[in-house]
């Protein structure tokens, strides 16, 4: 196998900065410190040099220098980090002179996590969370993010996936002495005692309402009515922004209009739709069909009427989903005269009155759904629903199968594990073999 290349890479924030930060990842990491930021520091110690070109001997800059000796580096490879002075000339003759140098190249995309996870310091659960991090608009997101980041989505995984390797060489266990029946009896029994437990905790753990999912992603709130009920309005006052054009002319808005709010940390998006009514062409009854099936996907409808006319009342497809779904929200209650439908939420566009209300009560609501993001780890993604789910059916065909198929149940284990597997990026028989051999001896 050929050696990897040298990497090196911006790993600051791009144009002008105080500091900019330069790292470099590989095989030849130290040879590219002798040429260009001699005397190397020691390992784990900054020191101040003088960055040079190898091949000009001119100096680049005065730079605070970094020698990381692998494999205990965030890649596990040895690793110079050149703290640089963030001029984008700097910079650029700096990456310019490492680009020069054997064995070195420019990172791409994502490449120092790649080795991070190729070279065990990270999993993909937590690789991806790293992801997150970066994309981080709020709070809540930031704190779900850093938690899974540090692990704690990957711990969980791996606590059940060890639990089930248990169970799975118990199964094999069975196969080899399947003429000792009370071994085999015995190994079953204990296999599902193991299963057993890690069952519930699986089908909890899936029965979240989705909220990792919902925070990472944003809880949606849709705002739905019949036209002129002041949707497009409120989303504007929502946004403290002009989002959406505003018309007394019905049916001014055709298509939805998304905007992304931070309430209490928790990542908002607010959706504008066409008004809901008796469509008179044939874009507006498109607009129509699309409101509703925003409606029909959101975490929240808000269902607006006009507090001037009699109330609308939502379609079938927004009141089937429930209370918890949907609230009643009376728009212009600033006009004199108007009295809001009972049960609706009165707010004006205008004047902001019943608007702290309104942002509280979406608050409230979202916070329900996604509840506290340290208390327990959430399942933040849909390959880990999908991978988890398959694992639940597995242990439930193992549970429920018969036991004198041996070789069948010990295949549910396998699939199980492998699933979980799926998830961390761990899938490995040795592991399962690992357990055999270490607690019944076999092949001695």
């Amino acid at each position: 196998m050929t050696e990897p290349a040298t990497i090196f890479a911006l790993s600051s924030g791009p144009g002008r900065a105080g500091v900019a930060v330069v790292r470099i990842s590989g095989p030849d990491a130290g040879d590219v410190a002798d040429r260009m930021v001699a005397p190397r520091p020691g390992n784990r110690h900054a020191a101040l040099r003088r960055v040079r070109d190898p091949d000009t001997g001119e100096a680049l800059d005065e730079a605070l220098v970094l020698w990381l000796a692998g494999p205990r580096t965030e890649t596990g490879e040895d690793m110079l980090e050149l703290h640089l002075h963030g001029s984008p000339a700097v910079v650029r003759a700096v990456l310019d002179a490492l680009g020069r140098q054997p064995g070195c190249r420019l990172a791409e995309a994502g490449e120092f996590t790649i080795r991070a996870f190729r070279n065990g310091k990270l999993d993909l659960a937590q690789v991806e969370g790293f992801a997150d991090l970066i994309d981080a608009e709020t709070e809540a997101q930031r704190r779900q993010a850093l938690a899974q980041a540090q692990g704690a989505l990957s711990k969980l995984y791996e606590g059940w996936r060890r639990d089930l390797i248990e169970a799975s060489a118990l199964a094999e266990a069975a196969i080899d002495f399947s003429d000792e029946g009370d071994v085999v009896e015995d190994a079953f029994t204990r296999a599902r005692s193991v299963v057993g437990r890690v069952l519930p905790a699986i089908a909890a753990h899936l029965d979240d309402g989705h909220r990792g999912e919902i925070l990472r992603e944003g809880f949606r709130v849709v705002l739905a009515g019949p036209p002129n009920a002041g949707k497009s309005s409120l989303l504007n006052t929502l946004a403290r922004r002009d989002a959406a054009i505003v018309s007394d002319e019905a049916g001014t808005t055709r298509d939805a209009i998304e905007v992304r709010l931070d309430l209490g940390g928790i990542p908002v998006i607010l959706t504008d739709t066409a008004g809901i009514r008796e469509p008179v062409g044939a874009i507006e009854r498109e607009g129509i069909r699309r409101s509703i099936a925003h409606a029909r996907g959101a975490d929240l409808v808000l269902w607006l009427s006009d507090s001037t006319g009699p109330a609308a009342s939502p379609p079938p497809e927004v009141q089937e989903r429930g209370d918890n779904f949907f609230r009643r929200v009376a728009t212009k209650i600033d006009i004199p005269g108007v009295q809001p439908c009972a049960g609706a939420l009165p707010v004006s566009a205008r004047t902001g009155t019943g608007i702290p209300e309104l942002i509280a009560a979406i608050a409230t609501r979202a916070g329900e759904r996604t509840g506290d993001v340290l208390s327990a780890p959430a399942i933040t993604r849909a390959r880990y629903r999908e991978q988890l789910t398959g694992c639940m059916n597995a242990l439930q065909t193992f549970m429920h199968g018969p036991s004198d198929e041996h070789e069948l149940r010990a295949e549910d284990l396998r699939l199980a594990v492998l699933s979980l597997g799926r998830i961390t990026g761990r899938v490995d028989v040795e592991d399962v073999l690992g357990e055999i051999f270490g607690r019944f001896c076999i092949g001695k």
